[in-house]
């Protein structure tokens, strides 16, 4: 059997300024000119007319330039060989994620106070072009900074780095071995001014936090339809995952064959899993908006609806309708929680702290209009946004069935699980037919 290895190496690192100013590079292989990586850069991409053009990748001769961005630092990979853009392109993610941990603040003036220790990360983390050790708690083990900016390292490496568990350091000892689950989803809609749902997703991911000892062999199943499909067994509670992404501890091949998810964690806090539904689903939260607008004044009638069981209840609701940029003089009356006006954003925001399922509540608004305005005010060209938070609720129905840990050491571990589901990208459009008579509409 022939197989086919893609080259995974990249040349050079750096980082620079939204300016173009060079903070850092380190030449992994032939040795590429920071002069031209620069230049080339900020030619293709700073000086770039239309933002929306940019692409996170693009060749110029035979060199291929990668890059994400995070505020005004660009970190840039550059490949000269045929290479597995995506794993680069996560390399550089997971740079940033390192950074994050030792600085905590990734800008400037932070990469600038420890060069030192990033060029020391940058060795330890690519060897000649290839990712190695991207884990930040074990980095954290053998390279960290002193009070005097001398980064310390020890004697001997852990031996986790060569191992077959990068991501786990033996010998771990905890008092009381127990691991948590939260299983979050992000709701994302688009509803047109008709009510007509445009666009609905549901983005998931699973977080662990792990305080095992040893090397504990973690199984964990959920009620995935593809798994019971193959084992012949039907059940109607089953939800079929896509682009689902699993952390590196997680044995890839014995989940392509047979669906089994089986692990040694990583101990502390992680990202376990990401997984998307793209499936039609009823708004959590339906909100409609009726206004009515006279010469001097705008009228709201807001009702917003909750759709899902009564057992659950949408925490810390917050639901934010758009005026008028001249609106003034703002007086509110509703059924239930707080409303406020935030006169920069131009919006009024109904706070709703608690809400149950299957509950309706309405809000009132009023607000003064100047005597001579623009009767094509684009102001109303906004989308109206809610968001909320629903503990012990998921709104695919992706569910823990059981997480087995096994260790050696035959010690009893207690498993934690919590559901929260939360608004993602939320968004109800208004029409933006403005009238002096009254005008009902529909959101």
């Amino acid at each position: 059997n022939c197989r086919f290895v893609i080259a995974i190496m990249a040349s050079s690192i750096t980082i620079l300024t939204a300016k173009g100013k060079e903070l850092i590079q380190r030449n992994y292989r032939e040795a590429s000119s920071s002069r031209n990586v620069r230049e080339i850069f900020k030619q293709r991409v700073l000086e770039a007319h239309d933002e929306s053009d940019l692409k996170p990748i693009f060749q110029d001769g035979t060199c291929n330039y990668c890059f994400i961005r995070h505020g005004d630092l660009y970190f840039i990979a550059t490949v000269t060989m045929n290479a597995n853009v995506a794993v680069i392109m996560a390399f550089l993610y997971k740079l940033l994620a390192v950074f994050k941990e030792y600085f905590k603040s990734v800008e400037e003036e932070s990469v600038k106070d420890n060069f030192v220790l990033i060029y020391e990360l940058l060795d330890e983390m690519m060897d000649n072009g290839y990712p190695q050790a991207t884990e930040p708690k074990i980095l954290k083990e053998f390279i960290n900074q002193s009070e005097a900016n001398v980064v310390v390292r020890p004697k001997a490496i852990p031996t986790a780095v060569t191992g077959q568990t990068p991501w786990r350091s033996e010998g771990i000892v905890h008092k009381k071995n127990e691991i948590f689950l939260d299983v979050i989803e992000f709701a994302n809609c688009l509803i047109s001014a008709e009510g007509t749902v445009l666009h609905a997703e549901i983005l998931g991911t699973i977080k662990m936090k792990s305080f095992l000892s040893g090397m504990p062999e973690l199984k964990l199943g959920l009620n995935d339809k593809v798994l019971y499909e193959a084992r012949g067994r039907r059940n109607k509670k089953t939800v079929d995952m896509e682009d689902v992404c699993f952390h590196q501890c997680v044995r890839h091949s014995r989940f392509e064959t047979s669906r089994t998810i089986s692990f040694i964690p990583p101990d502390g806090e992680f990202d376990f899993m990401t997984y998307r539904l793209d499936s039609k689903v009823r708004p959590l939260i339906w909100v409609e908006c009726q206004i009515e607008t006279y010469p001097t004044r705008i009228e709201y009638l807001v009702k917003a609806k909750s759709n899902f069981k009564r057992r659950s209840t949408a925490n810390n609701v917050r639901i934010s309708v758009p005026v008028p940029y001249d609106a003034d003089s703002p007086k509110f009356k509703s059924s239930v929680g707080t409303v406020g006006y935030d006169t920069e954003a131009s919006m009024m925001i109904w706070k709703i702290q608690s809400f149950p399922g299957q509950k309706q509540y309405i809000m009132r608004g009023h607000f003064g209009l100047p005597s001579i305005r623009d009767e094509e005010d684009a102001s109303m060209d906004r989308a109206l946004d809610v968001k909320f938070e629903i503990p012990y609720f998921t709104i695919s129905g992706v569910q823990v069935r059981y997480l087995k840990i096994t260790e050696k050491s035959g010690y009893q571990a207690l498993p934690w699980v919590r559901y929260i589901t939360r608004n993602g990208n939320y968004q109800i459009r208004l029409s933006l037919k403005h009238n002096k008579k009254k005008k009902s509409k529909r959101v």
